[in-house]
């Protein structure tokens, strides 16, 4: 691996690299995707990036839980589980990224289940918006479109609703666990885009639907290949955008990633995934990426595979190179 040539249009210095771990579970039920940080840290990403691909790391060494953060009492609120904990986590993680994005860096976060988006994707928009005016496109690389509102939501569980809070399709009342989230940190609808979905409630499709949103199915993937699926994605977000790209290991099919909560078969294979990181590298105008999901605990077997997947994803967007 080498240091990447391509040059970034809106990030002050090409090797600087912001890095967050999120040890956080709450956005949904199952246990161990809070062990994901650390897995892929101890797998050698961490030294990869900084000896093989030369980026200058800021990270703080620790793998954030935010237990001081979690309330005493969590009941649900407009049908989702565990608000407050994961309003004030998605809270803090925002401040923590904004901190590293206003001043030019990338910032990865590794997760943690998706519901963090909300405060990675918030971060990165408001630090755009006030350090180049500019607001970000979103590219969602998962098998769900995590875009149910509370009373759309099935389970309850937040990490099937980021996308939806951080649109504005979803806003809670000035008292209330979301009520934090503040225009400057919200993303316009125009300019998310979807790669890879294939497991969508049906209030989803509507919002989709009613909303115009640009998504590429599994559906289009086998009819256009993976090529074609990224010209049109980049094609629709225009090349004078920073992009936030927030990757969830599901996307991939479960041969390549068993071990996530809700695997999902007939998805990506790990080259299509890889590509798509290429493909948004190559642009120069990536500026964050989230790599969520993934969970040690639930495929004994298949724990490392999975890792070694996400450890690709992550270093094929930072600039890694077949040849």
């Amino acid at each position: 691996m080498d240091a990447s040539t391509i040059q970034p249009k809106f990030l002050k210095n090409h090797n600087d690299l912001g890095l967050i771990a999120v040890g956080f579970s709450g956005g949904q039920c199952k246990p161990g995707v809070d062990a994901a940080p650390m897995a892929l840290i101890e797998s050698g990403l961490v030294d990869q990036l900084k000896d093989d691909l030369k980026y200058n790391i800021h990270y703080d060494g620790q793998v954030h839980a935010y237990a001081e953060l979690m309330p005493k009492e969590d009941p649900d609120h407009r049908n989702m589980k565990k608000p407050r904990a994961v309003s004030a986590v998605t809270q803090q993680l925002s401040k923590q990224v904004y901190e590293h994005a206003k001043e030019g860096r990338f910032v990865l976060t590794l997760g943690g289940d998706h519901s963090i988006a909300i405060g990675t994707i918030s971060g990165t928009a408001k630090a755009m918006r006030e350090r180049l005016g500019r607001e970000i496109a979103v590219i969602w690389v998962d098998a769900h479109a995590d875009i149910n509102t509370p009373e759309t939501s099935d389970s309850g569980n937040i990490h099937g609703m980021p996308v939806a809070f951080l649109t504005g399709l979803a806003t809670d009342k000035p008292d209330a666990p979301f009520a934090w989230l503040e225009e400057n940190q919200r993303i316009s609808a125009k300019k998310l885009v979807y790669i890879g979905l294939r497991d969508i409630d049906r209030g989803e499709k509507k919002i989709l639907r009613e909303h115009g949103i640009k998504a590429f199915s599994m559906h289009d993937v086998d009819r256009h290949g993976i090529g074609k699926v990224m010209d049109m994605a980049l094609g629709w977000i225009g090349s004078d955008t920073p992009i936030h790209l927030s990757f969830d290991i599901d996307a991939l099919d479960p041969m390549w990633a068993p071990s996530t909560g809700t695997a999902v078969r007939g998805g990506l294979t790990l080259r299509e995934g890889d590509f798509i990181a290429e493909c948004v590298h190559e642009t120069g105008s990536l500026i964050a990426l989230d790599l969520v999901e993934v969970n040690p605990s639930l495929e004994a077997h298949g724990a490392a595979e999975t890792v070694r997947a996400g450890c690709s994803i992550v270093r094929c967007a930072l600039g890694d190179t077949l040849l």
